[in-house]
Parts: structure tokens; C-alpha cells; sequence
């Protein structure tokens, strides 16, 4: 039966690798080594290999990668932190948590920060750039790795949504300072409950977020400064790495659903398009649609879930409201709010399921 479509499938996919899951929980409760163990560091091993860094190091969730990312770029009060206005608010939220204020410039076409606009929005002030990988397409990092080259600018990579996405070969997560994932249930590769890792080949960014996870301690009694509980739990290293091993397939089963959308979505919305020398992995699906609200409504009674990645831009949240940004700063984002759907796309999801929600939002627009 094609009703209903969720958007998402997580208790199918977890089904499909059960056994698997429960033995690489069961071997750590036997081991009794359960914070820090072999499993975060065999993870972490695995993890820098695939995102092609020296190091990476598992996090208790990809906030807290971006808030001792910042911290151990030396990000803090009076500095400001260049990002994306169409992201979740953890992009920016963890740029004020460390003193330092969000800046927005707006995006392109890709909906990933624009390179020309980060360049307008520099000050005297500026630290760093923190683009965002949104839905898996990786950012403009050729354009934004020159900007922080001639300005001497910190890069942090939020890499949230897009575990394997590369750009001309190279993995993100391996261009800035450091990159910083997520590993939320949501994600493709994810744990069953919240993580984060943080990439990075800078051996000084490694040793201190080391230290920074564990409560700024160099040894179980010295404490070199003050800090966070943020480890990456042993149980979720052992079924990270489990989920790893289906990590390549599921991303090119969800490429395929992506090209499928694309090629039959094309004549009435408005559809992602790869550039040359992208690989996305397109953990969110959006499409750009006249009538957005309509459509939605109207897939909804068709049993099709959908959602909006993000309604409303951070600047215009109630949290921002100090900075003092208007919707006018950003013309490309407030079109693109109007506009944005994101479609269900994950491994599980049929072609018979794909074929409906494609002949639904065809019939919509009075296409056969």
C-alpha cells in the first residue's frame, strides 16, 4: 500500500540492522568500559579516514562540536562570526554562547552562504566564517577558504547535514579549522539518540577539544581550564560504527531518490541541480515551489509528509532579536522561505512510494 508516506522510516531502518545493533551493545556492556573507550576511538579512527582529516574526535552532540570548535579557534567576546541566515539555530546560537556575535550574509542559489555577500558582511571585527553544508550540498569552500586566506579568518564547517558530501574530491569537514557533524537520529549516519563528531588537522584544535570534552582535564586530577561534559558515549560509538558500515549505500540509494525527484519534479518546481564537482548527499530533499502552502496542504491530505527547513531565519527569530537585522537584509533567504519544502527522501522510501509523491505534486500543478 502507498499510504501513507511518512517522512521518515527510522524504526524500519533500525529493524533492517537490529541484530547488529544489539550485539555491538551487548559487547560493550561486557567489556564494562562504557565513557572514552576502544569504541569511541576505533569510531573515531574510522570517521577521520572516511572525512579524509588527521584527526576526529566524538562529541555528545554536533552543537557542542560547534561550541568547542569556536572556543578552540579562540572565538569570544567582542569578535564576530560570519554564517548562513537559513540554517538551523545552532549556527548561530553557539557563536553567542561564546561572546561572540552571529553576522548573516545571505545565500545563492543553493540556498549555501553566497561568497561575495561573506565578503560585504567582513568588519574590522571579524574572526571567522562558520558556512553551512545545508541539506548536504557542500558550501562554496574554494570562494570561502580564499576570503579566509586574505583576511587571516578562522573557518568552522557546519557539516551538520552532510556526513560525505565532497567538493572536487575533498570531503567536507577537512577545509576549515575544523568541521563539525551530527549524528542525531535524523541524520544518515546516526546514533540512536544524540552525538556529534569534530573533524579537524590541526594537531593544537585536537589536543585542546581532547581536554575540552572532558572538562578542560588533562588526567583524571589536573584540570587545565574550565569546561563541558560533551563525550560521545561508548554505546553510541559501537552503533555509530555498525550504522558505518551501511553508511556508502544509503547515501547512493538516497542519491538516486534525489535524481528521480529531479528528473520528474523539474518541469513544475523548482529542484536542487549538483554543479560540477559536487557530491551531495541530500539528507534533507528541497524542492523550491510556487504555492508552497498550498502544496503542502494539499500533499497532507494526500497522506504525504513534508516539512519546512527552516520557516523562519535565524536573524528573525526572537533570540536575534538584539542584533537588529530585518527581513530586507536578506532578500534571497525571505524568498526562499516562501518557497522551500522539503520532500521525504531515506533509503527505505519504495519507488511505488516515490512514484506517488511525484504524481501527487504532478497532479497539483495540473501536469500528467
Amino acid at each position: 500500500m502507498t499510504r501513507p508516506v511518512p517522512f521518515l522510516a527510522l524504526a524500519q531502518q533500525t529493524r533492517e540492522i537490529k541484530r547488529e545493533l544489539l550485539a555491538a551493545v551487548e559487547a560493550v556492556l561486557d567489556s564494562g568500559q562504557f565513557i572514552l573507550g576502544e569504541e569511541v576511538s576505533r569510531f573515531e579512527r574510522e570517521f577521520a579516514k572516511y572525512c579524509q582529516t588527521k584527526y576526529a574526535l566524538g562529541i555528545a552532540s554536533g552543537t557542542c562540536a560547534l561550541h568547542l570548535a569556536l572556543e578552540a579557534a579562540g572565538i569570544g567576546r567582542g569578535d564576530e562570526v560570519i554564517t548562513a541566515p537559513n540554517s538551523f539555530v545552532a549556527s548561530a546560537s553557539t557563536i553567542a554562547l561564546v561572546g561572540a556575535t552571529p553576522v548573516f550574509a545571505d545565500i545563492g542559489p543553493d540556498l549555501n552562504l553566497d561568497p561575495n555577500l561573506v565578503e560585504e558582511a567582513l568588519t574590522p571585527k571579524t574572526r571567522a566564517i562558520l558556512p553551512v553544508h545545508l541539506t548536504g550540498r557542500p558550501a562554496p569552500m574554494t570562494e570561502i577558504m580564499d576570503i579566509s586566506r586574505r583576511r587571516n579568518l578562522k573557518v568552522i564547517e557546519d557539516a551538520a547535514q552532510a556526513v560525505g558530501a565532497a567538493l572536487n574530491g575533498k570531503r567536507v569537514g577537512g577545509f576549515g579549522d575544523a568541521g563539525c557533524f551530527s549524528v542525531h537520529p535524523l541524520k544518515l549516519l546516526h546514533a540512536c539518540g544524540d552525538g556529534g563528531v569534530l573533524t579537524t588537522n590541526d594537531p593544537e584544535i585536537y589536543a585542546h577539544i581532547q581536554k575540552s570534552r572532558n572538562h578542560g582535564l588533562a588526567d583524571r586530577s589536573t584540570c587545565e581550564f574550565w569546561s563541558y561534559n560533551c563525550r560521545l558515549d561508548e554505546i553510541q560509538a559501537a552503533m555509530l560504527r555498525v550504522q558505518f558500515k551501511h553508511l556508502a549505500d544509503r547515501t547512493e540509494t538516497q542519491r538516486r531518490i534525489a535524481r528521480r525527484y529531479a528528473e520528474r519534479l523539474r518541469s513544475c518546481v523548482m529542484v536542487p541541480v549538483e554543479a560540477d564537482g559536487e557530491y551531495c548527499v541530500y539528507q534533507t530533499y528541497i524542492i523550491q515551489a510556487d504555492r508552497r502552502d498550498d502544496l503542502q496542504r494539499y500533499l497532507a491530505g494526500q497522506e504525504i509528509q513534508t516539512f519546512v527547513h527552516y520557516p523562519i531565519p535565524i536573524p528573525l527569530q526572537p533570540a536575534a532579536r538584539t542584533l537588529g537585522f530585518s527581513p530586507n537584509d536578506f532578500p534571497m533567504t525571505m524568498k526562499a522561505a516562501e518557497r522551500i519544502l522539503s520532500l521525504p527522501i531515506y533509503p527505505e522510501l519504495t519507488d511505488d512510494q516515490q512514484d506517488y509523491v511525484i504524481e501527487s505534486i504532478l497532479q497539483f500543478y495540473g501536469e500528467k
